[in-house]
């Protein structure tokens, strides 16, 4: 039974996901199932509080919440944006002219296997396009982002929660619906 109310979010991903009593690792507490819908009502770092469909709440990682789609903008509306994913894209790019050179290079002879291998340490990429959709990793940031092509969000990270912001400079967002308490 959902709450009333209650509006989601996000779902978690398909494979369930940790969650804790509260912003702290050393308090976890009862997994959420795959794909529950979930409202987000705080941020705190990588924390996120969420309330669950069934009226339940708990902290998890918020970079691993997928969004739930919006409304459209209205016809006339102009489109918003949170990130643009070219810079991404042209980082993509460049990993993979350097990762196809040095595969050439092996291919010719002009490498041996362990100069390969040093050369192509440390390399990372990912990039997985969908029609309108494409998922680009991160290496800068250690994680996946997803871009619908009017927007840029975080789909997974490599790393655990941290308790503080990424910007020490920022204070925790509070997440406040328009639809009233």
């Amino acid at each position: 039974m959902t709450t009333p109310g209650f509006r989601p979010t996000h779902v978690v991903p398909e494979h369930g996901m940790p969650a804790w009593e509260a912003p702290d690792p050393a308090r976890p507490t009862v997994p959420l199932d795959a794909l529950l819908p979930v409202q987000l009502l705080e941020r705190r770092g990588d924390w996120a509080h969420a309330l669950c469909s069934n009226g339940w709440s708990a902290w998890v990682d918020g970079r691993h919440l997928i969004s739930v789609a919006h409304d459209p903008p209205a016809a006339r509306g102009p489109l918003t944006r949170t990130a643009d994913p070219r810079p991404l894209l042209a980082r993509a790019e460049q990993a993979l002219a350097r990762y196809r050179g040095a595969v050439e290079d092996l291919a010719d002879g002009g490498l041996d296997g362990a100069t390969f291998q040093a050369r192509t340490k440390g390399l990372r990429i990912g990039v997985v396009v969908d029609g309108e959709s494409v998922w680009l990793y991160d290496a800068d940031h250690e994680r996946w982002v997803h871009a619908d092509g009017t927007r840029l969000s975080t789909y997974a990270s490599d790393d655990g929660p941290r308790a503080e912001p990424a910007d020490p400079g920022h204070a925790p967002t509070q997440v406040v619906s328009t639809d009233g308490p």
